[in-house]
């Protein structure tokens, strides 16, 4: 377990950073070209070309790209070792990381209340995996139990995606963090699928439907997250992020890969841990540093306007 929880605690990190640094190279190329910030989407796909021509040649963007391919080797190698129900749980502090990353790259120190929705946060991951102790299951899981736990999932993402369409604002963002959630703990399972075969061989792998499946449920959480971001702010959809991917891969986990977790008289303090990671996530997502003052940091003073947009594995 103690391999399990250092390689998916170095994943959380490594994406973390790789998201921090690619926000400072984005806030630097607008200020460089003299833009406010904010992307109003003028230019249509061309300029989105230019501007990640760009960005390739900064060396702050191709740090951040190479870290997030080792956040995806260091994801793999933990649920290739360990259980899904604990792995991802584990990867929400990546809010941790990114505010502490974020403050050692734009010189910001977090404030009072920066440090209590930290605490929150932490306090809950550890209440809900020491009380739930989820175990090792089975390292792949049989083609019924993907037609129950794929199909489900699917099925709840369309419904999700079919009840966030007519809404706005903050419910939007909500539904659509919470299907971004359920597709990211879903291509998790999937990896866990795919590596789980390598013990037979890479061929084994390859030839299999797991690796894209993999890659394309991750295209459809990368662009429902994009959803999520546009619709509302940070504070509406990061709880549904956060614990969206927690208790849907705990639930992956039993379904899929026969992964056990504890009832019962633990469901209290399951259920207590559930809700001071809620509180610490939307903690972390008002915190002003991961907004103006980064940006305004990053520009040498300048005060500009800005907003996280921030990235999953």
């Amino acid at each position: 377990m103690a391999v399990t929880v250092l390689l998916a605690l170095l994943a959380a990190l490594t994406n973390a950073s790789a998201s921090v640094l690619q926000r400072r190279a984005a806030i630097q190329e607008r200020s460089e070209d003299g833009e406010d910030g904010e992307d109003d989407g003028a230019g249509g796909a061309g300029s989105a070309v230019r501007r990640l021509a760009r960005l390739l040649r900064r060396p702050y963007w191709l740090a951040g790209a190479a870290l997030l391919g080792v956040s995806g080797l260091l994801q793999a190698g933990a649920l290739a070792v360990g259980s899904l129900s604990l792995v991802q749980p584990l990867l929400a502090t990546e809010l941790l990381f990114t505010l502490l990353v974020g403050g050692v790259v734009f010189r910001r120190r977090p404030g009072l209340w920066t440090w209590l929705a930290f605490v929150a946060l932490a306090a809950g991951l550890a209440v809900f995996l020491l009380a739930a102790a989820p175990g090792a299951g089975r390292p792949t899981a049989p083609p019924r139990a993907w037609l129950l736990g794929g199909g489900g999932a699917l099925g709840l993402v369309v419904l999700l995606v079919a009840a966030a369409r007519p809404t706005r604002g903050a419910l939007r963002a909500a539904l659509f963090g919470l299907a971004s959630a359920v597709c990211f703990a879903a291509t998790a399972a999937l990896l866990k699928e795919a590596v789980g075969r390598l013990g037979q061989g890479p061929a084994a792998m390859f030839t299999h439907w797991s690796p894209y499946a993999t890659a394309g449920a991750g295209l459809v959480a990368f662009l429902l997250l994009q959803s999520a971001l546009g619709a509302g702010s940070l504070t509406a959809s990061q709880p549904a992020l956060t614990l969206g991917d927690a208790l849907t891969s705990v639930v992956l986990g039993w379904v899929l890969f026969a992964e056990a977790i504890h009832l019962g008289w633990r469901m209290l303090p399951e259920a207590l841990g559930v809700a001071l990671i809620g509180a610490g996530s939307i903690g972390l997502a008002r915190v002003p540093t991961v907004g103006r003052e980064w940006d305004a940091r990053s520009r040498n003073g300048k005060e500009t306007g800005g907003r996280l947009h921030r990235t999953r594995r």
